[in-house]
This record gives C-alpha cells, structure tokens and sequence, in this order.
C-alpha cells in the first residue's frame, strides 16, 4: 500500500547490523529481556501456498509466558486461538523454540494488539511497567525493536494522536537513529514504545514510508523530518474489548 510499510517482515534473507540509538532516554541496559523477536517459519506446504519461507515481527512480556504484540503479525502468522503453533523466540543471542496460539485480541482501533500464550515459559522475561496517562508532545520515546531478528535500540518523540481515517485514536512517532530514518521497518511490528521512565507507552505498527518506482527499482522512502514516521497503537488498547468481541 502507498504510504504505509508493515513492519512485520518476509524472512527470505536475515541480514542486519546491530546499531545504537543515538537519542535514547532509557539505558538500553535496562531494556534487556523485555522484547524479544518472535517468528514462525512454515512447513512445506505453508511455503507453496504462501509462497513464503516465514514471518518475524517483535513482542514483548506481559509474563514469562505471555507476549504482547500486534494483531497483524499474529495474523501474518497464522496463529489462532485453538492450535498451538511452533515459533522462535529471539532474545539477543540466545534464542528458543516454543508454540503459541491467541489468547486474546484487545483494542478498538483499526490495528489492534494480539496477546498470545506460550506453551513453555521464558524464564529471563523482564515485565516492563505500563504507563496509564497519555503521552505529550514531544515527549521522549525509546524502542527495542527486532528488525531482521537483531535487537535495535531506537530513540525519538511522540508527535500527537491521530484524529481521522486508519490513523485515528493512533499514537503518531518519530524515531530514528542518527541520520537513519528507516531504523523502524520490516520486524519492528509489535515492539514496545517506553517512555523515559521505563514505562510501556505504547506498541509500533507501521513504518510511515513512501515509494517510487525509478529505473533502478523501487524506491522507499521516510517522511520529512520533524513528521511522525512511524504509527503506534497506543498501549490504553490492552484494557479496551475488541468489537469482535
């Protein structure tokens, strides 16, 4: 779609630099353990169908066997809230196999949060605070992402709350790293946003990107500095009963 990225990703090559944010208000120290990626690869007959190796996004811990993310991975996925599914779990070098279904999807926004339960408990999971009042402008955020399954600490602001359309009731971001507006892609769907308390503030879900077909190919680019480039949903979703419920 023009515009906008998924920021869950088609795993066909994992090929990343692990890099610092440069505007972090939180010690990434201090961030460990609290996301890690989660992928499923599928079997043979997924692959013909789907015509894809897998797909890996970002979660992160609301227990050792619960893990947040955004409803659009888990639905990339597959998963589903009867059948366990075998996923990997990520957690900068160390990594585990375990299965996940859906035990629950919350939130009344157009993207909503997926809650899913582990069938084998992550003993290192760290259990992050939530914040309970809304971000202000230009308040600091940080992130800890997984694009291409490496942990990538991101820093930036909260710019406002969509009013309108998909983007309405929406916690709107710009994050980058350095110059690198992009550092919030493909794998990021799903992370947590703190703020500088360490608080869970909100979930990311799309990179705010354009493309441009050129000779050379497509062409993706960020939006200006000082606009929001990447779409959030904002972490008051948990407590919020999906319409379909």
């Amino acid at each position: 779609m023009r515009g906008q990225s998924c920021c869950a990703v088609i795993i066909l090559l994992l090929l990343s630099v692990q890099s610092r944010a440069e505007t972090a208000c939180v010690d990434s120290a201090l961030l460990a353990h609290s996301s890690v990626s989660i992928a499923r690869y599928f079997d043979d007959a997924e692959r013909t169908e789907r015509r894809l190796v897998g797909i890996a996004g970002t979660g992160w811990f609301q227990s050792p066997t619960t893990l947040i993310t955004v409803e659009h991975v888990a639905a990339a996925m597959g998963l589903s809230t009867a059948d366990w599914k075998p996923v990997k779990i990520t957690d900068g070098a160390d990594r585990q196999s375990s299965s996940a279904r859906i035990q629950r999807i919350a939130g009344r926004r157009a993207e909503k949060l997926a809650v899913l339960e582990l069938q084998t408990a992550i003993p290192v999971a760290r259990i992050a605070a939530v914040r309970r009042s809304p971000l202000v402008p230009e308040q600091r955020l940080v992130t800890l992402a997984y694009p291409n399954e490496k942990p990538h600490v991101v820093g930036g602001r909260f710019v406002q709350y969509g009013s309108e359309g998909r983007l309405g009731g929406m916690a709107l971001l710009e994050m980058y790293d350095g110059k690198n507006r992009l550092a919030i892609d493909h794998g990021a769907s799903g992370a947590p946003v703190f703020d500088c308390e360490g608080r869970i503030a909100a979930v990311i879900s799309t990179a705010m990107v354009q493309t441009f077909q050129t000779p050379f190919g497509v062409l993706r680019t960020s939006t200006a500095w000082g606009n929001p480039n990447v779409m959030s949903v904002p972490i008051q979703a948990l407590t919020e009963l999906s319409q379909a419920e």
